[in-house]
This record gives structure tokens, C-alpha cells and sequence, in this order.
């Protein structure tokens, strides 16, 4: 019997919606539509499957039935994404990335540019919006341990994303060339200059030179606008990582049957659309009832070289890695970076076989320190790194590492293994 007379059954195990087409050569092409489909929607999706690739990943997908609205943050970081996106674009067609033009092509969107300030302020409102989600996305995970096995990939992908964004937004803020912006890059570069060997050659690759200059804001510029684009791939890259292991969820037990699901669609799209309300309710009013809180007051003024600020402080969501920098020292960039790599190796440094705090009550106290930490660490990155705050800022330094490398690898040893439930159906009380 030749292949072609070998016929290719679908996975009886798998739902008929998630069930494979009929796709052989020397067979008129099969649709994943339903019977009801338009026939020319039928003939189009049977030829490019987009139509029933939706619906199967965004409509009929099997979420599990007990999400809680902790997973919404993803849709609000994906939305607010886009919204960046746009409004950038629109930025970037106004801008001149030259020392001696940069300020003043900010300030003539916002003052000239038809609905230029709205833009610009929807824009740097978005960076704030964004990083919120993120952490709280990021704080979600390490809570229900959604980056166990198989989400590996899952995390990975999340963990390269945060920083692929730190990097946009950092390029972000140095752009309107204030004296934030100008002396936020000082100090990044003369960090990264203080790194033994190779910091010296590799501070002036990226920048283009020893002083900060066109060249300097020319890269940065193009790297801004590059990292822009590159993150969208990489998004796309954790999306798929995410539909092909399928959600972690509150009890942090995987799905064992049809009866622990529900459909992506009308459940999760009227959560999600509910919790997207909300969410654009907080953006309208922190840009148009607290225009101030979306940068700093000393960026208004043009970046002089001559005129130190009295307090260099950087925005708030880079405040907590700007208070490790600081309060490292020498090795304060070290420290920094290394406060985001540890991250990438949480998957292995965590040992325990349940997932969820829920049932990890020595886990979930050391995850509440853990966050007094980082809040530690954001309120010492706006204090000057003397006394009593240099002191706080070095032992929340020290518990971040000492949680991750240290704590987290021995609670897998010593904690014991609760009675998990049998499903997630049975948990909820779903009828068989």
C-alpha cells in the first residue's frame, strides 16, 4: 500500500476542535471551519488556514475553568504593547535624534504638533502601564510557579522579554536629551566603563566614542526603535510557548480532562475585556489627571553637560536595579545585572514538585519577604545611597540573591509535599 492510499486518523483523545485536518497530498485540502462556514470562507481557509487558526487558538482553546484575574496582566501588557507601538511611530516621524535638536523637536510635539502632547503623553503613560503589568505578571508566576516544567520555554521567553523592554525604555528615556535623560546615561555608561577589561571598549562601541554626543544619541535612537520591533517577534515566540504547554493555574496542577476547561471564548474574553476596562480607566487618569507622575520635573530642562543635578534618580521602574547599582559599589553593576540573570535560572534552582504557594506555606513567606525587598529597593533607588537607606538598600540586595540561589534550592529539600487535589474539576465542584 502506497502512502498516499495510507490514510491519517485524528487523535481520538483530543476534542473535536483541537483535532487535526485531513492535509494530504493528493486530496482536496480540508477546513477547520464549522459545516455553517461561507463557502467562500471554507475555500479561502482551506487553501491559508488563518480564519480556523484563530478560532482554534483564540476561541475554542481549552483554558482551565479556575483562572483568576491575575491572568488579565497578560492581555494588559499585550495591549498596552501595542498602543507603545503606534504612538511611537507617531513620535518618531516628528523627532530629530541630534544633540542640538532633540529637546527641541520634544518640545515642538508637545506644543505644535496637532494632539502631539496627547501622543507623547499616552506614550510615556504606556512605559509606566506597561512595567506595572509586567511585574505583576512576573510576581503572578513566581506565586503559582508557572515557570515549572514543561513552561521552561514559557519562562525563558517572558525573562528575555523584560529585558529586551528595560532596554527599549532605558533608550526611551535617555531621547528628549533633558538633564535626566543626559546624566541617566552618564552613569549608565560610566558603569558599565567600570567593568574590569572589557567595559572601557565596550561602553565606547555602543556609544560611539569616549563622550556622549550625536553619535551617542544617533544609537540610541535606532537601538530604541530596533528593540522595538524585535520584542514583538519575541512576544510572538511566548504566546506560542504558552498555547503549546497550555496555562498553569492556581492550583498548579495540570489539566487531567475536558471537565477542567473552558473555552478561551466567551469566558476569558469577557474577563479579560472587563479587566481591560478597568485597566484603561487607571491609564485616562494617569494621563489626564497626573500628567506629572509620567516623568521627571528636571527633564524639562535641556541637557547641560556643565550642570550636575542635585540628585540623579531614575524613573520608577528602574529604581529598585538603581538602587542595587548603587549600593554594590564597585561591583554595583554586576550586582544589578546579576539581579536580573538569577531570574532566567529559576526553573532550576527550584527543586520542590508543587507548583502553587498555595500549598508552599514556607514558600509563600519567603515570597512576601522577597517583595518587601523589591519595594525596599524602589523606595532606596530615590534616596541618596547614604546611611540608613545604603544600609537597607545592601540587605534587600543581599536577600534578592540569597532567596534565589541559596533559600529557594534548599525549601525544595526540606519542605514536605502536601495532598494536592485531584483535579481542578473536582476542587470546583464540577458535576462529572
Amino acid at each position: 500500500m502506497s502512502d498516499q492510499d495510507t490514510a491519517v486518523l485524528p487523535d481520538d483523545d483530543l476534542p473535536p476542535e483541537r483535532r487535526p485536518s485531513e492535509h494530504r497530498y493528493g486530496r482536496a485540502p480540508v477546513s477547520d471551519l464549522p459545516h455553517d462556514a461561507h463557502p467562500v470562507t471554507r475555500w479561502l481557509d482551506s487553501r491559508l488556514p488563518v480564519i480556523s487558526t484563530f478560532r482554534r487558538e483564540y476561541v475554542t482553546y481549552p483554558m482551565p475553568r479556575n483562572l483568576n484575574g491575575l491572568w488579565a496582566f497578560g492581555a494588559f501588557i499585550t495591549v498596552t504593547l501595542v498602543v507603545l507601538l503606534v504612538s511611537g511611530l507617531f513620535l518618531a516621524i516628528n523627532y530629530t535624534a541630534t544633540v542640538a535638536q532633540a529637546f527641541s523637536s520634544v518640545e515642538t510635539i508637545d506644543r505644535q504638533v496637532s494632539s502631539g502632547w496627547l501622543v507623547r503623553s499616552v506614550h510615556m503613560g504606556g512605559v509606566s502601564m506597561f512595567f506595572a503589568a509586567l511585574y505583576v505578571h512576573v510576581w503572578k508566576s513566581l506565586w503559582y510557579g508557572s515557570y515549572k516544567a514543561p513552561r521552561e520555554v514559557l519562562w525563558l521567553t517572558g525573562m528575555l522579554l523584560m529585558v529586551m523592554v528595560m532596554v527599549a525604555a532605558f533608550a526611551g528615556y535617555v531621547l528628549p536629551w533633558g538633564q535626566m535623560s543626559y546624566w541617566g546615561l552618564t552613569v549608565a555608561s560610566h558603569a558599565l566603563s567600570s567593568v574590569p577589561l572589557v567595559g572601557g571598549p565596550l561602553s565606547d562601541w555602543l556609544l560611539g566614542g569616549s563622550s556622549l554626543g550625536d553619535a551617542a544619541l544617533h544609537r540610541i535612537y535606532v537601538l530604541h526603535f530596533l528593540t522595538a520591533f524585535a520584542i514583538f517577534g519575541v512576544v510572538g515566540l511566548h504566546i506560542l510557548a504558552l498555547h503549546v504547554t497550555g496555562s498553569n493555574n492556581p492550583l498548579g496542577i495540570e489539566v487531567t480532562s475536558p471537565r477542567d476547561t473552558i473555552p478561551f471564548h466567551p469566558y476569558y474574553t469577557v474577563k479579560d475585556g472587563l479587566g481591560l476596562a478597568l485597566f484603561a480607566l487607571v491609564f485616562a487618569a494617569l494621563i489626564f489627571f497626573l500628567p506629572g507622575w509620567l516623568t521627571l520635573p528636571d527633564n524639562y530642562i535641556p541637557a547641560n553637560p556643565l550642570s550636575t543635578p542635585a540628585d540623579i534618580t531614575p524613573e520608577w521602574y528602574f529604581a529598585p536595579f538603581y538602587a542595587i547599582l548603587r549600593a554594590g559599589g564597585p561591583f554595583g553593576l554586576v550586582l544589578s545585572a546579576g539581579s536580573l540573570a538569577v531570574l532566567f535560572a529559576v526553573p532550576w534552582l527550584d527543586r520542590s514538585e508543587v507548583r502553587s504557594a498555595r500549598y508552599r506555606p514556607i514558600y509563600r513567606w519567603m515570597l512576601l519577604v522577597l517583595l518587601a525587598s523589591a519595594v525596599l529597593l524602589g523606595v532606596a533607588g530615590f534616596r541618596q545611597p547614604a546611611g540608613v537607606w545604603l544600609v537597607l538598600s545592601r540587605l534587600a540586595t543581599a536577600y534578592w540573591l540569597l532567596h534565589f540561589l541559596v533559600l529557594l534550592p534548599l525549601l525544595g529539600r526540606i519542605e514536605a509535599r502536601p495532598r494536592l487535589p485531584a483535579s481542578i474539576a473536582a476542587h470546583e465542584g464540577v458535576a462529572a
